[in-house]
């Protein structure tokens, strides 16, 4: 995983929403491009989450990004 392709997905036209998954097992979500920003060096990102929490990320140490297909999720009842 390279900060090319982590930078490709976020300025995607149209954009979108993707899955980081760490090397350590977590999956941060990204539904919209503001809530992530990454450092000029590329080698930090910042992922924000609801209710105003964020993660730090080491961008080499993301395994895989996993991006939606476009099709919505159906909601359960």
């Amino acid at each position: 995983m390279t900060i090319g392709h982590l930078r490709d997905v976020v300025k995607a036209q149209p954009f979108k929403p993707f899955r980081l998954h760490m090397g350590d097992g977590r999956a941060l979500d990204v539904p919209h491009p503001d809530f992530v920003a990454i450092h000029p060096s590329g080698r930090v990102a910042i992922v924000f989450g609801p209710r105003d929490q964020f993660e730090i990320v080491d961008v080499l140490l993301v395994t895989s990004i996993e991006v939606e297909n476009g099709a919505r999720r159906r909601r359960k009842p």
